[in-house]
């Protein structure tokens, strides 16, 4: 008979014909038949011996000295290093999550991850919805209102509304609804008003300041205090020096008052400089609100970050600074060339000092000593940098 009428009659397909060909060509039925009898008899072993390491791998043994260990909670084992023991599964919940956790890894049946684990089967398929519903929504909106609030005072006023609980149950579901309060360290800094930050949508409305780091001569290291006006995005002043300390950028401030008139508001990060007692006495004196971002938040102050990327690119990176005279009269320069020549991209390509003419012109007033009479105190660009 051809190959294909054989494949018909016995229901095989022509890949499982020469499949079984390769395999069992030149033998007798009696021979083919003891071959398929030694692949089953070995391929129980080797089931029992994957069972066997199975159950090693996830389920309770004896580690020889008398204690039994249990699986480690991420489902396998650490290996045991002296007489320590392996830590127990000592509740439901713990014996839950080891169970399921044993069949998503391990992919083996329900029944067998329950008795591997020591739970039992209906604890695995029932649904542990979270008890106390009422008393849970009640504990987040104390917690949101007083967060340094630990479990013990949430309790006490949990009890002045009538919800009255065992401590052990109140800390558990403290626990369980991640209300633990972390412990601060460090020293105590600043943190500003907690007002919203005001919109920068005239001129003076908010400042921001930063510092900026470089360095000229044989490695000596400066740094320089820039502050900007974040609607005209105007560089207001470029201030180098070795040492900037609070003082120092108080009196700079005062003297930037006295030339652009008094900013609404006041933004930086919680450096040393900016939460001094210099700084918070000007502010106090001055009554003007000083905003703190939030400590590795700098793009809550991105309009100086941004300024500082183009202060780094352009001066700091191309120039090359041989003395304090000439690192000073260069930024000077560029802030010059900044606020009255180089277009802004988010003012219509328009140049800063262009755009606080037209914002004051639509205002219909010069705020500040801007419309004062006298001469404003640095009349020349270069030499607020040189002093």
């Amino acid at each position: 008979m051809p190959t294909a009428a054989v494949c018909r009659r016995h229901g095989l397909s022509t890949a499982t014909f020469y499949k079984f060909k390769s395999k069992y060509g030149g033998m007798e039925v009696p021979e083919a038949a003891k071959l398929k009898t030694l692949e089953d008899e070995n391929a129980k072993p080797k089931r029992l011996v994957a069972d066997t390491m199975l159950d090693r791998a996830t389920g309770p043994r004896d580690n020889g000295e008398g204690c039994v260990e249990r699986p480690v909670g991420n489902g396998g084992r650490q290996p045991a290093i002296g007489p320590r023991a392996r830590p127990t599964l000592t509740t439901l919940i713990k014996r839950r999550d080891a169970a399921l956790r044993v069949m998503r890894v391990h992919d083996i049946s329900q029944s067998r991850a329950c008795w591997l684990v020591g739970v039992d089967p209906k604890t695995v398929r029932r649904e542990h919805p979270p008890d106390s519903v009422d008393i849970r929504k009640e504990m987040q909106e104390i917690a949101g209102k007083r967060r340094r609030f630990g479990y013990r005072r949430i309790g006490v006023l949990l009890d002045c509304k009538g919800m009255i609980m065992n401590h052990k149950k109140l800390y558990r579901i403290y626990r369980e609804e991640g209300l633990s309060v972390k412990r601060r360290r460090g020293r105590k800094r600043a943190r500003g008003t907690r007002t919203p930050i005001p919109g920068a949508a005239r001129p003076n409305a908010r400042w921001s300041l930063d510092f900026v780091s470089d360095s000229f001569g044989a490695s000596r290291k400066f740094r320089v205090l820039a502050v900007i006006d974040d609607c005209t995005r105007e560089c207001l002043c470029l201030v180098a020096d070795t040492s900037l300390s609070g003082a120092r950028v108080a009196r700079e401030l005062s003297a930037l008052t006295r030339v652009y008139g008094k900013p609404g508001c006041m933004v930086s990060d919680n450096g040393t400089e900016f939460t001094s007692k210099a700084i918070l006495k000007w502010a106090d004196e001055n009554e003007v609100p000083w905003h703190y971002i939030d400590p590795g938040k700098p793009q809550q102050n991105a309009f100086i970050e941004s300024f500082n990327g183009s202060l780094r690119d352009e001066p700091l990176n191309e120039e090359i600074f041989d003395s304090w005279d000439d690192a000073r009269r260069k930024l000077a320069l560029w802030r010059y060339d900044y606020n009255t020549f180089r277009p802004h991209s988010s003012l219509s390509n328009q140049t800063p000092q262009q755009a606080r003419r037209a914002l004051e012109q639509f205002e219909g007033h010069a705020p500040g000593a801007l419309a004062s009479d006298g001469e404003p105190e640095y009349p020349n660009p270069t030499c607020r940098l040189s002093l």
